[in-house]
């Protein structure tokens, strides 16, 4: 059974929760950094850090984020657990959040590189009962399954003449 994703309560915020990481690294919350996670959290949609980027290009409040500063945040909410790679499309790392969202897969398309996510019970009981039969501590999965979406796979709308197939 496939299930929709739906985003769990969580009792600390994403600014909130880097903030606490980043005092484990004697580093602050700068302004940029809050508008950073602010941006990211704001939709659940994947990105990359050119997207983040030319989202706040313009200036925001008067302040204008750098894009070297874009990808140093997005690095160091990477390494806070509060998003996770998912997969590469157009050379890019592409990004999603980790926190505050339930353990869920991926359907990658080939031709347009959409990413579909899914929640799936029966693939996380698999992996729960091999990795117990193989004494596997297992602390999270990520399955990534590649192939043609339902958009891409449509035939074309109209049937070629063979002088355009020349």
């Amino acid at each position: 059974m496939v299930g929709k994703l739906v985003p769990k309560q969580v009792a600390v915020t994403p600014v909130e929760k880097f903030r606490e990481f980043l005092v484990t690294r004697g580093m602050r919350l700068t302004h940029e950094r809050d508008t950073i996670v602010r941006e990211i959290f704001s939709d659940h949609d994947h990105f990359d850090c050119e997207d983040i980027a030319s989202r706040l290009d313009k200036p925001q409040d008067g302040n204008r984020v750098s894009r070297a500063t874009v990808y140093r945040t997005v690095t160091q909410l990477e390494e806070a657990g509060l998003i996770r790679k998912v997969a590469r499309a157009n050379d890019r790392e592409v990004y999603e959040h980790d926190y505050g969202y339930p353990q869920h897969d991926h359907f990658i398309c080939q031709k347009c590189d959409k990413l579909i996510e899914f929640r799936n019970e029966d693939i996380s009981a698999i992996l729960d009962k091999v990795s117990l039969e193989m004494g596997f501590r297992m602390t999270g999965h990520r399955l990534e399954a590649h192939g043609i979406c339902s958009e891409c796979a449509k035939p074309p709308s109209r049937r070629h003449r063979k002088l355009d197939m020349i």
